[in-house]
């Protein structure tokens, strides 16, 4: 097994446990937790940056104005992002939550069409369609749309999708991000803290230890995914990334015994079903694509 795949499983494996750590920070308020990673993953950050000696992108940045707004917009979908998790792995919504890890590729692949006016490929408008039909089931099923799931799916899709328009490396780009939500963070940290409500540095050694090392816990996946992404094919990026909503859907069921009727696991079937299609498809393509130009001759050119 090579190194980049070695990176990619350590990376998305820490993401799939990562609601261990959020059980023990169980009885500390979401929100909370949430700016608390904020700024220890931004001190954590620039640790790294300044080892690596890797500053010079800042000043560019801070002149292009256009990339800073997407960097504050991607700020402000990771932190409901980052927020919607937190709370539903402490109010036991875990295995909800991992559906809203499964649907993002497919919702990825929407809003390429949406957004970028992308063609799709039969196998990609099967898996999107059942995805949608599985949604639309569990919907029916329970009288309520899977708004955890689907909440976590969006942000992280439009997330993806800003992220692009930045040229900046997954390092780099969290950084900036971090840096934007710091002085909020702060200020209502300060502001808990004003009105004896701050559980940091209020409550045991253990607790302000773990709100300590979210940054660790926050930086450590995203430094093995990009040692994985430089190294791996897209493909292979692909399906590991299967690898955490996996890992969490097993710890809701079988670790904190979250109920799972026999009507979500037809829907959650459904769905996965659309991934294993979609998955299929991605890899004959590529495959395809790969022998095209090995040849020389254009993929767009043999459509």
């Amino acid at each position: 097994m090579n190194r980049g795949t070695l990176y990619g499983i350590g990376a998305y494996g820490l993401w799939g446990l990562l609601p261990i750590y959020w059980k023990l920070l169980q009885a500390v308020p979401a929100s909370e937790i949430l700016v608390h990673r904020m700024i220890w993953s931004l001190v954590f950050l620039t640790m790294v940056l300044t080892m690596r000696r890797q500053w010079a992108w800042v000043q560019t940045v801070w002149q292009d104005k256009v990339t800073l707004g997407y960097l504050v917009v991607a700020a402000l979908l990771l932190a409901l992002n980052w927020y919607t998790y937190i709370w539903a792995v402490n109010a036991n919504f875990i295995v909800e939550a991992s559906l809203g890890y499964f649907i993002t590729p497919l919702l990825n692949v929407a809003l390429g069409v949406v957004l970028l006016r992308e063609r799709l490929r039969p196998g990609q408008w099967m898996a999107v369609g059942l995805a949608a039909l599985g949604v639309l089931y569990l919907t029916a099923s329970f009288g309520a749309l899977p708004w955890i799931a689907l909440t976590l799916a969006l942000t992280f899709s439009v997330y993806g999708y800003i992220k692009k328009k930045v040229r900046l490396d997954a390092l780099q780009s969290l950084t900036a991000e971090m840096a934007v939500l710091f002085i909020p963070a702060t200020l209502f940290l300060l502001s808990r803290e004003w009105h004896h409500s701050a559980v940091f540095a209020h409550t045991s050694f253990s607790t302000n230890l773990l709100l300590l090392g979210t940054g660790v816990i926050t930086a450590i996946p995203l430094l093995l995914f990009a040692g994985a992404a430089h190294r791996l094919p897209l493909t292979t990026v692909g399906l590991l990334q299967y690898i955490a909503p996996s890992l969490q859907f097993a710890l809701g069921l079988f670790l904190y015994h979250e109920a799972f009727s026999p009507t979500r696991l037809l829907g959650f079937s459904i769905i996965w079903l659309a991934l294993l299609i979609y998955t299929i498809d991605n890899a004959r393509h590529y495959r395809k694509t790969r022998t095209l130009r090995q040849h020389g001759i254009s993929p767009h050119l043999s459509a």
